[in-house]
């Protein structure tokens, strides 16, 4: 298949990308700037520059592929409906792109929002009232291009998509960590962050592609909840630095933005996910990934 990869030469997409390729797929990257173009034309993967705000050049890229993987995000976090709604947008451009078609759009998702106080499952379809559902109106966006004759499908992200070059939610934490001289967790600690290595995580895209049936909600959930004080004790013993709580009206002012994400219970489940793709995960744990030592180099 000629794949097209928004998102191409991120921590994530570039796994997805090398993934497709060592299946023998080809594939198109998405890429901004040139240094990016330069690196993904060494790797021998075509290029088509645009970004998601340059819905053409997203139309072009997916009426000219036989499938279409979407991982790429405006990461600013200071204006986040801005780039909650860039993201919608260029869902509905790669949809109609494909429209009529049956070929595969697979977007990247989350699970926030999904359940409270429970495993959440594939079958979970989002609340839209909970402040963490922030990616299932990009969902719904997506899912709506099924009946256009899309074969779409929602692969939902942990928290921590972890390994080495991570730049997320854990980095942050450590420097965060380093800053204050304490390793801390919220409240008890007690709430639970699923994980997924990126290589793991990458293998879900390529399945999800190939034979994912339209409509699916997927979970590329490896560990399906791992504390965050089990979190902040593995960082405090690398960091050779104390663990403790942060009460609940400190969480912000110690954590900064990152403070609701962390405090959030995310526990998600799998289970069909791996019957239907037959997904097994293989490579190393959050836990034992971070005390390899990468993380804190």
């Amino acid at each position: 298949m000629r794949v097209f990869v928004t998102g191409a030469t991120g921590f994530i997409g570039s796994a997805i990308v090398a993934e497709l390729r060592e299946a023998g797929h080809e594939v198109v990257g998405l890429v901004r700037s040139q240094a990016s173009a330069q690196r993904l034309a060494a790797a021998g993967v075509a290029v088509r520059r645009g970004d998601l705000t340059d819905l053409d050049s997203l139309r072009a890229g997916a009426a000219d592929s036989d499938g279409v993987i979407h991982t790429a995000f405006i990461h600013d976090f200071a204006d986040f409906p801005a780039a909650l709604a860039a993201d919608r947008r260029a869902i509905d451009a790669l949809g109609a792109a494909l429209a009529e078609t049956g070929r595969p759009l697979v977007i990247a998702s989350g699970l926030g929002g999904l359940a409270t106080g429970r495993l959440a499952t594939e079958q979970d379809t989002g609340n839209l009232d909970s402040p963490s559902a922030v990616r299932v109106p990009a969902e719904l966006a997506a899912l709506a291009h099924v009946e256009r004759g899309v074969r779409v499908s929602v692969l939902r992200l942990p928290a921590s998509v972890h390994g080495d070059g991570d730049h997320g939610f854990v980095p942050r934490l450590i420097e965060i960590a380093r800053e204050k001289g304490i390793s801390g967790y919220p409240e008890t600690g007690a709430n639970r962050w699923p994980a997924v290595h990126r290589l793991d995580a990458a293998r879900a895209f390529r399945l999800a592609l190939q034979s994912a049936p339209a409509g699916s909600r997927l979970h590329a959930v490896a560990e399906e909840g791992i504390s965050a004080r089990e979190i902040a004790e593995v960082i405090g013993a690398q960091l050779d630095i104390p663990v403790r709580s942060i009460p609940r009206d400190d969480v912000d002012a110690h954590f900064g933005w990152i403070g609701g994400f962390f405090s959030w219970d995310l526990s998600a489940s799998s289970a069909a996910t791996r019957e239907l793709l037959g997904w097994q995960p293989e490579q190393a744990e959050l836990v034992p990934d971070l005390e390899a030592g990468h993380y804190f180099r």
